[in-house]
């Protein structure tokens, strides 16, 4: 008889578990207007094709063969900004990667599930169809990986999995329509939900700055100060362009990730840029920059953090993997004055048994952070495409 009581006890403690699991992952219920255009926006050419960037004129080409089609973004473009991705339906993708900071957030750690503190900085999404390795320690080497992660992650959009995302999004009726019209399909798969948010990935290209027009006309539209931070930050003594290096401002972040097609797209732009001595895979994109002494947080090993792109830096903050610079001009004064000189730290930033600090005086700071700022591209953080589709 007492076992009877005790096996009947688990059974109904269990059943009152599954009851809250599955209240806590109810679809919302609140009306939800989505804001889409009659004629679908256009993901492949958008503005590429009339830039004065050659780079840019060959991005639609790269999109095409990533498998980026206008139907699939639109798709994945809804489901980006989608709070119902998230276990409690208050966290989207777009919760953490704001469009007017380049994607990025503008705090130093995230706020995602239950309120819960994210513990490295939320990195922007920019031109992620050219890299090969993703996150602060270079973990992944595909966007499918970095779409799974976040949802499943208790921290961030607290899903218990991809097939309860599916099915909680197979209930939502405003994506039945989409799904038929991206992949010909009656629902959502797993593998459908990660490929139209990966086809919206792929499709944030920023290559429409004030540098890219300017490396077409000899940079004449810039100020003298832009210019001087220019040959600041490929100078011999600065060594900006060692790390931020190639179309993308990038370090090459390890030569068994990232595909031959975006691979080849960076190669056609420079030639060297596989040859980096970054580009291996025991490196990975990642060096140590002397931030702390002892790390609490060691990245992908030792205090080495990938190396982000600039591309869209003055939008971007904070900056660091743990967002512990509010302004570019603390990240030049970090590498001007500040450098900690851990047993880690980047060869260049070595001298004899000493940190080779950059010393620059204000002018110097000012002008390398102007030029920073000619990075940043408009039409990227302005764009309908890339936008919010919901009524809110």
């Amino acid at each position: 008889m007492e076992k009877f009581k005790f096996t009947s006890f688990v059974i109904i403690t269990l059943a009152l578990v599954l009851t809250s699991c599955q209240k806590d992952i109810q679809v919302y219920k609140k009306d939800i207007q989505l804001n889409l255009p009659t004629e679908n926006l256009d993901y492949i050419n958008a503005n590429y094709a009339s830039s004065l960037s050659e780079s840019s004129r060959q991005v639609p080409q790269l999109l095409r063969n990533s498998g980026v089609t206008n139907e699939g973004a639109k798709l994945g473009r809804v489901l980006f900004y989608d709070t119902q991705l998230s276990l409690n339906n208050r966290v989207s993708c777009a919760s953490c990667h704001d469009q007017k900071s380049a994607f990025a957030d503008n705090k130093a750690l995230s706020v995602g599930f239950e309120n819960k503190v994210t513990p490295r900085n939320s990195m922007a999404i920019v031109n992620p169809v050219v890299n090969n390795s993703l996150f602060w320690d270079s973990r992944s080497n595909s966007i499918e990986n970095l779409i799974r992660e976040p949802i499943q992650n208790h921290i961030e959009m607290g899903m218990e999995s991809m097939e309860q995302l599916v099915k909680k999004l197979n209930s939502v009726e405003y994506y039945k329509p989409l799904v038929e019209e991206a992949f010909q399909a009656e629902e959502f798969t797993e593998q459908l939900v990660v490929e139209a948010l990966s086809q919206f990935l792929r499709s944030m290209v920023s290559m429409d700055s004030k540098f890219d027009k300017g490396s077409e006309s000899g940079f004449s539209n810039y100020s003298e100060l832009e210019l001087r931070g220019k040959d600041i930050f490929f100078s011999d003594h600065a060594k900006c362009s060692t790390c931020h290096k190639g179309i993308n401002f990038s370090a090459p972040d390890g030569n068994g990730g990232g595909s031959s097609i975006s691979n080849s797209f960076i190669n056609q732009q420079d030639n060297s840029f596989g040859n980096s001595e970054y580009a291996g895979p025991e490196i990975m994109g990642t060096a140590n920059i002397g931030l702390d002494i002892v790390y609490a947080d060691n990245g992908f090993s030792n205090g080495q953090f990938k190396i982000p792109t600039l591309r869209n830096i003055g939008l971007t903050g904070p900056y660091m993997h743990d967002g512990r610079f509010e302004t570019l001009e603390e990240v030049v004064d970090h590498y001007s004055d500040n450098m900690k000189l851990h047993q880690n730290l980047d060869d260049k930033f070595v001298q004899g048994d000493q940190v080779r600090l950059l010393k620059f005086d204000q002018n110097d700071k000012a002008a390398l952070v102007a030029f920073l700022n000619t990075l940043s591209d408009e039409d990227f953080v302005q764009a309908e495409r890339f936008s919010d589709p919901f009524v809110r």
